[in-house]
């Protein structure tokens, strides 16, 4: 292995994605998954995900896994049912609803990509962009922008800061690109630029306590 590699595998050893658990209603988003699989295969990173074999995580999935790389799939219970069908690939990790589901993936993860998807990737999306604005993680997050799929929600964004509800730093959290090699590029320049509110020690205190809240709650 090169030295680039290393330096790669050290950086990033897995990349959370977020997609849909439909394949959408055009072919360019089933190529479009395929590829960021076998770059990850490619750049030795290892893939967490939302734990479905249906759609374009099952695609996303089973390509990494076919290359040899470690998959972690993170599903609430409820949801095995309808999202995990057949047999499952590497990793799972099944959790008691969607909020551990969203806090078990990033725990994970040293970047986030987000490819098509509905308003569960939108959700996972913007939380971790949240969580970067406010300084709990300095980990990108990225839109795999495929046939323009995200031009409306970068729109949007670029609309809220306009009007002041985002600074320009905030608005640098979220980068895209059409293209997969385009795209890993830019996570592994990726530079943080927001103000922290506080520490990320503190974040992680109060994560901790919520975590022993809900199983108390939840007889966990």
């Amino acid at each position: 292995m090169d030295m680039e590699s290393d330096v790669m595998v050290l950086k990033f050893k897995r990349i959370c994605v977020f997609c849909g658990s439909s394949q959408g209603k055009k072919i360019s988003y089933h190529d479009a998954v395929i590829e960021p699989g076998k770059e990850l295969v490619l750049r030795n990173i290892d893939l967490v995900y939302g734990g479905g074999s249906i759609g374009l995580m099952g695609l996303v999935s089973q390509s990494v896994h076919d290359g040899g790389r470690h998959v972690i799939g993170v599903i609430p219970n409820t949801l095995i049912p309808r999202e995990l069908t057949g047999e499952t690939v590497g990793e799972v990790k099944v959790v008691a609803d969607m909020h551990q589901r969203k806090a078990e993936m990033p725990r994970h993860s040293d970047a986030f990509i987000a490819l098509p998807g509905g308003y569960g990737t939108l959700d996972k999306l913007l939380e971790v962009i949240s969580w970067a604005q406010l300084g709990i993680h300095d980990k990108p997050a990225e839109l795999l922008n495929v046939d323009r799929y995200y031009n409306f929600l970068l729109s949007f964004i670029d609309k809220v800061m306009e009007e002041g509800f985002i600074n320009p730093n905030a608005r640098q959290i979220i980068v895209s690109a059409p293209k997969t090699t385009e795209l890993v590029d830019k996570l592994e320049e990726y530079v943080p630029c927001h103000e922290r509110v506080a520490s990320k020690l503190n974040w992680e205190t109060e994560q901790q306590l919520g975590y022993l809240k809900h199983k108390k709650l939840h007889g966990d």
